[in-house]
């Protein structure tokens, strides 16, 4: 009889041998609770007992893993008070010296006679070979060829052997796992099986057979995760009634007629797979990504328009005040010629009408916008948060577009989804919506954290967009050249930004750094200029009219903080200075940069100070290499890891604790495809009942009503 792996969650890890209530709170700092979280503790690497180096073998400065016996432990303080504990270690070819400062517990944890793993650097003190600090794993009594190594082993005083022992028992106890993966999938896919996976992954006959297992149990992991989100898309799909756009109208195509400059490729195609959601019956859930200055406000525009000439409404979001207005200022000045018929007027049409929504809206000006609203005489409603509040109600909402969808929830979405139509009831058609985003995120990445979204993505840039020449300046002589650059781009009636550095997580030190910067630039490197100073501290009032006098040329440049960071669009603005550029992220960075080049002219990008980690170095290098937005995603996935990219996706039983979104990209692909394939067939899973027990398991309670519901 094969068990359930979710079976395992409900059996407490002190019904194993050995583990008493000491060892099992040690287990539960670990996360560790049940024998399902003990058995999914895998491996962090593997010591190949046949291939280790022989001490005398390593060269000095080399890092090395080796399996030794403990001679001699020695623990003393140092002249400073630092503890010090000395380890002489002998593995049959020769002795080394370990030294541990600051690691007291090391002498206990190491007794004579015990067999370790170190893993460090050799180096030689004093003639001895050496590691200083080596990362240490006992391996006690197990045996065999490959001894797995586990994560934190340390850090609640468990040792890596005591583990490997408990799996093994639990393994045993356990017997045969079933396997929710149909057997046909599973060849065709060339995966192992279930059971034989997660024994090899503990106790591997060898290094090849751990590979083998891992990518059964990662693609276990992700298909669990594209199960829950195909499910959810196709859910949505099911349970919504979508609005029919009439897509071939004249609005539309006086639009694209009037605009000053041809579409890219890339935009028409974007925008024919949009208008093909448009006028399907379902209703449009779609991803647009595209690089900062990609055109991506035209093609969301369009989207908009499309609900406007079917008779809808349209609301665009955005996630700052300064980018509410400067949408409102951009998509009046496009639609500013185009008329859309009305039996209410005398001439029986009258011109787009587009208002703008924010915090700072007066009451007066609240209550002739919900009238408008209600009535249907307002056709593009652009606002921010203030979009979503209960008193905004639209007579007839046909398309939403949400710009910088990485600050927006999937909650929020939905609440703007929800204000569909105010005269409707529960049977209202519920609005198509296109989420945007200029902060690239590799394929696979949004396939995971978007992943019930469809996927458009602008990989072309409009011509005459001239590429941003960007330089870290590393030293004083090249700071001196950022800010001749900025008085000589002024001099030939150019604007530059300045960005002040990140203190800390909060506007007003933000606000305080951005002031005394501004101070301090006045009197020295760009006294004389025309210099306006922008933070999120300021009162909203100020705040516009220092953008104003921006962007009507009435300033030389702008001392700022990163509320420039999106949208803020002045063509005429040719250098931008980030100061302290090591202590921002990848994407950030990029995304300031996207500042300037937004006209014809050649642009410049500086970004100040030395690298402070290896990590800020090799950002800063990237930055300097290419202007390619989904290139930097990838290097900044690379860099900081898939946790801080999946972020609130990445929430209890779907963690992802073997698979990543960057090795794993195609078993990413895969488990999708495969998810697609089971659930377009079989819904709600009535014919994979394993595969609906294990997913039933791992989502939440509202989230298993809303997939399950027949």
């Amino acid at each position: 009889m094969s068990r359930k792996l979710i079976a395992l969650g409900d059996i407490g890890v002190e019904r194993l041998e050995g583990v008493g209530p000491r060892k099992q709170e040690a287990l539960t700092e670990m996360g560790i609770t049940s024998v399902l979280d003990l058995i999914t503790h895998y491996p962090r690497r593997y010591v190949d007992r046949t291939s280790q180096a022989a001490i005398r073998d390593i060269q000095e400065g080399e890092e090395a893993t080796v399996v030794a016996v403990v001679k001699r432990v020695h623990g003393r303080r140092t002249r400073q008070g630092r503890s010090l504990v000395e380890v002489d270690v002998f593995d049959g070819s020769s002795y080394l010296h370990v030294v541990f400062f600051n690691q007291p517990w090391r002498a206990k944890q190491l007794s004579t006679g015990s067999e370790v793993v170190l893993f460090g650097k050799l180096e030689r003190y004093r003639g001895k070979r050496q590691m200083t600090n080596p990362v240490v794993d006992l391996v006690g009594n197990r045996t065999g060829r490959i001894v797995p190594i586990y994560p934190q082993s340390e850090k609640a005083g468990l040792t890596t052997w005591e583990l490997a022992g408990w799996i093994e028992e639990a393994l045993g106890r356990a017997g045969p796992l079933v396997d929710p993966l149909p057997d046909d999938e599973r060849q065709r896919l060339q995966l192992a099986d279930r059971t034989w996976s997660i024994r090899q992954i503990h106790a591997p006959e060898s290094l090849g057979a751990a590979q083998v297992a891992r990518r059964r149990l990662a693609f276990d992991e992700l298909f669990r995760l594209q199960t829950i989100l195909v499910m959810r898309k196709r859910a949505v799909e099911r349970e919504s009634r979508g609005i029919r756009h009439r897509v071939d109208g004249p609005l539309v195509t006086r639009f694209r007629d009037s605009l000053p400059f041809p579409l890219t490729d890339a935009q028409k195609r974007a925008i024919a797979e949009i208008q093909d959601d448009l006028a399907a019956p379902r209703p449009m859930h779609r991803l647009l990504q595209g690089d900062v200055g990609s055109g991506k406000t035209i093609v969301a525009l369009v989207s908009l328009l499309t609900g406007v000439q079917s008779g809808m409404q349209g609301a665009f979001m955005a996630p700052t005040e300064v980018l509410a207005e400067q949408h409102s200022l951009g998509v009046r000045e496009l639609v500013a010629d185009l008329i859309v018929p009305d039996d209410r007027t005398l001439m029986g049409e009258r011109p787009v009408t587009v208002e703008l929504l924010t915090n700072r809206t007066t009451a007066s000006e609240r209550t002739r916008l919900h009238a408008g609203l209600i009535d249907g005489s307002i056709d593009i409603l652009i606002g921010t948060h203030a979009l979503l509040t209960e008193h905004v109600a639209f007579g007839s909402l046909g398309v939403v577009v949400i710009d910088e969808q990485h600050r927006f929830g999937v909650e929020q979405r939905a609440a703007l989804r929800e204000k569909g139509d105010a005269n409707g009831g529960e049977h209202r058609a519920v609005p198509d919506v296109l989420v945007m985003t200029a902060t690239p995120i590799p394929r696979t990445a949004a396939m995971t954290v978007y992943g019930d979204l469809d996927m458009t993505i602008l990989d072309e840039m409009p011509p005459g967009r001239t590429p941003v020449a960007t330089t870290w300046a590393r030293g004083p002589l090249e700071e001196t050249a950022a800010w001749d650059r900025v008085r000589g781009e002024v001099a030939a009636g150019r604007q530059a930004y300045i960005v002040c550095p990140l203190v800390e997580e909060s506007e007003r030190v933000q606000a305080r750094s951005a002031s005394d910067e501004f101070e301090r630039l006045s009197g020295g490197e760009l006294a004389g200029l025309r210099l306006g100073l922008l933070h999120g501290q300021l009162p909203a009032r100020e705040k516009e009219a220092v953008m104003t006098d921006f962007r009507r040329g009435q300033l030389d440049a702008l001392v700022a903080t990163t509320v420039i960071e999106v949208g803020v669009d002045v063509p005429n603005a040719t250098v931008i200075v980030i100061e302290d550029a090591d202590r921002f992220g990848i994407a950030q960075l990029h995304q300031l940069r996207g500042r300037v080049g937004r006209g014809t002219a050649r642009s410049w990008c500086y970004l100040l100070g030395g690298g402070s980690t290896p990590e800020s170095e090799e950002r800063l290098h990237a930055l300097e290499r290419t202007t390619d937005g989904f290139e930097l995603a990838e290097v900044d996935l690379e860099l900081r890891g898939e946790g801080t990219i999946l972020g609130a996706r990445q929430k209890g039983a779907t963690d992802l604790k073997l698979a990543s979104l960057r090795r794993d990209k195609d078993l990413v692909a895969l488990a999708r495809e495969v998810a697609f394939t089971i659930v377009d067939a079989d819904p709600t899973l009535a014919a994979h009942p394993d595969l609906a027990d294990e997913i039933g398991a791992l989502v939440e309670d509202e989230d298993r009503e809303f997939l399950f519901k027949s």
